[in-house]
């Protein structure tokens, strides 16, 4: 009778390798952990600060135009910015704001794309768009946008969707500090679609760009009503800065994902979140933030050189001498 050798592992002694988890697992998790790290730093630290950029505590909790237009909405934002000029004056340029009218002030190379005005918004006050009516569109995008919901001259104005019974509202109202100042105040609310996955994405879209544009509008609307505008090569430049910063991040998590398991790679995702964080919510200068995508994608860098050095082959010759 042949015999047959059954060899059956014993409890206890297989090899490490066979204990450890998947490679790519592991690698799933460590990105997802820096993700969530990432993330959860943005809705403690960065969200509470981006949602009341510039206004005082008293400005958050007065009553605004568009209030009843949105019942518990998860998001709420109330911006503001002091403005050396009258309501008066201020007006004509906020009265013109829109995708197709006079832009918004803002980032044109992104804003203003495929704008049958141009890309660059306007410098001057366009007579022809000082009298909308309620109910005319408003434009956001070549995709869509809102109506105008209220309109109050030199006081207030809101837009809003276009149905249901709480539409959501974007207002912009004017505050006179004084005779020679105002201040504007943005307040934001609608709620997010958790149930319309297509609709979701754009939700998250603005969750996370809505300061950085609204910001620039008020800044927009102040030089112009100050009698200055900033070059669109600067702007430009901003904005490349920010969107450098974004993909700076995305780059250390896909290092992570496709590179060697070790602490360095994950430890610079991490300061690579907290960098897009920084660079996009924290009061900094745009050349600050340069500075600090210049350090991340250095360190990135070097990273990779450093743990291609690490994993690298030995080579026979070396290997015997080692020996």
């Amino acid at each position: 009778m042949t015999q047959i050798d059954v060899n059956i592992p014993k409890c206890g002694n297989e090899p490490r390798s066979m204990l450890k988890p998947p490679t790519r697992i592991v690698r799933l998790l460590s990105a997802a952990a820096v993700t969530a790290l990432v993330l959860s730093a943005y809705l403690l630290l960065a969200r509470p600060s981006q949602l009341r950029w510039g206004a005082t505590d008293a400005e958050v909790a007065r009553a605004m135009p568009g209030d009843e237009l949105s019942d518990h909405p998860t998001f709420l934002s109330t911006r503001a910015i002091t403005i050396n000029a009258a309501p008066e004056v201020i007006w004509p340029w906020l009265v013109q704001l829109g995708y197709g009218r006079a832009g918004f002030y803002g980032y044109d190379v992104l804003e203003n794309l495929g704008s049958p005005r141009g890309m660059h918004s306007a410098q001057r006050i366009l007579p022809e768009l000082q009298r909308p009516a309620i109910g005319d569109p408003l434009p956001l995008s070549a995709a869509g946008g809102l109506i105008f919901n209220a309109i109050r001259p030199n006081e207030s104005l809101v837009w809003s969707g276009a149905s249901g019974s709480y539409p959501g509202a974007f207002t912009w109202a004017l505050y006179p500090v004084n005779s020679t100042q105002t201040r504007l105040v943005s307040r934001i609310q609608w709620s997010h679609h958790w149930t319309q996955p297509l609709v979701l994405v754009m939700d998250l879209f603005t969750e996370f760009t809505d300061h950085l544009a609204v910001r620039k509008i008020l800044h927009g609307v102040k030089d112009r009503a100050e009698g200055r505008v900033e070059s669109f090569a600067w702007q430009t430049f901003e904005f490349a800065v920010l969107v450098w910063a974004l993909f700076a991040f995305f780059a250390a998590i896909w290092v992570v994902l496709r590179g060697p398991l070790d602490w360095p790679r994950w430890l610079t995702a991490l300061g690579a979140g907290v960098a897009w964080l920084i660079v996009w919510y924290a009061p900094i200068s745009i050349l600050f933030g340069t500075v600090v995508n210049v350090l991340v994608c250095g360190v990135l860098i070097a990273n990779r050189r450093g743990s291609a050095a690490r994993h690298a082959p030995m080579s026979p010759s070396f290997a015997r001498h080692s020996t």
